[in-house]
């Protein structure tokens, strides 16, 4: 009997390595070898430009003159958003801006009002 780890995702016992990862040919998922890390344990914190942990429908102030791509508008310093909303990606903060609309910022360009 094999002493491999059964498959994460469908539990099969039909895994086997290959390199230096483990591979299901059931489901055809793939994963390292070593300990296994839970994607929940491991969640981003984002924090402001002043180490300020944010979360969802806090209220945050621009801390710098921001220009909008592809417009002549600019985000001017002071410039309040309120009800944001945290995302993954290139920019962290979904928010509303007066005057201006739905934007995405990035978390280093403001601070917690």
């Amino acid at each position: 009997m094999s002493d491999l780890p059964a498959c994460p995702e469908c539990a099969s016992t039909y895994t086997y390595e290959d390199r230096n990862l483990y591979v299901c040919p059931e489901c055809a998922h793939e994963w390292a070898q070593g300990p296994t890390v839970d994607v929940n344990d491991t969640q981003k914190v984002i924090t402001d430009a002043y180490g300020t942990v944010l979360q969802d429908g806090d209220t945050v102030t621009v801390i710098k003159d921001l220009k909008v791509k592809g417009s002549s508008l600019v985000v001017k310093v002071g410039s309040k958003a309120k009800n944001i909303r945290l995302v993954t990606g290139d920019h962290d903060i979904d928010c509303k801006i007066d005057g201006i609309g739905a934007m995405k910022l990035k978390s280093e360009f403001v601070k917690k009002a």
